[in-house]
């Protein structure tokens, strides 16, 4: 029981230092990029331009707070559960999926916290040299931890690897 303690708490701990990094990047970008021209980091390829989305990735589905909240809660019930059933800190064949769920919950967070308190999102990067829609730390946690989770069912974890995750599969390690 206290190595599920210690596990959320660390989940938690981690997941909120990347909220915090992630918020402290966004106010910075509405202090010093809301009504400026773009800062040009790498001349035609790469700046810093402030964006308020109010729709999900890609500017889809505008002006749909509700649905984002409910996802976000989703996301988050999700990480809980994955998080109470991972096997304690000892077992390191789980260490990038807790990597993962920490990335996942900051991003999902992050965002939620400006939905919530602003209606929008801040974003602030941006790729002109391919004209990849603005992002920002946020979206970083969750399109990194997406990409490693594809690698890591793809060539890492075997299917027994999740038979601690069936839903009513009371064993655990």
């Amino acid at each position: 029981m206290k190595e599920k303690v210690i596990n959320l708490l660390s989940w938690l701990c981690a997941s909120a230092v990347l909220v915090m990094f992630d918020q402290y990047t966004k106010q910075l970008a509405v202090l010093h990029l809301k009504g400026q021209e773009p800062f040009v980091l790498v001349s035609g390829v790469f700046e810093l331009l402030y964006s308020e989305n109010r729709g999900a990735a890609f500017g889809m589905l505008q002006g749909q707070q509700g649905f984002f909240f409910i996802v976000g809660i989703l996301v988050l019930a999700a990480a809980a559960y994955v998080m109470v059933r991972m096997p304690s800190y000892r077992y390191s064949r789980y260490h990038f999926l807790k990597l993962c769920t920490v990335m996942i919950t900051a991003g999902a967070v992050g965002n939620m916290v400006d939905r919530i308190s602003q209606g929008y999102v801040v974003d602030f990067l941006y790729f002109r040299l391919i004209d990849f829609p603005i992002f920002n730390v946020a979206d970083i946690y969750v399109t990194t931890a997406t990409g490693l989770l594809l690698v890591l069912f793809l060539f890492y974890y075997k299917d027994e690897d999740f038979e601690i995750f069936r839903w009513g599969n009371r064993r655990q390690e």
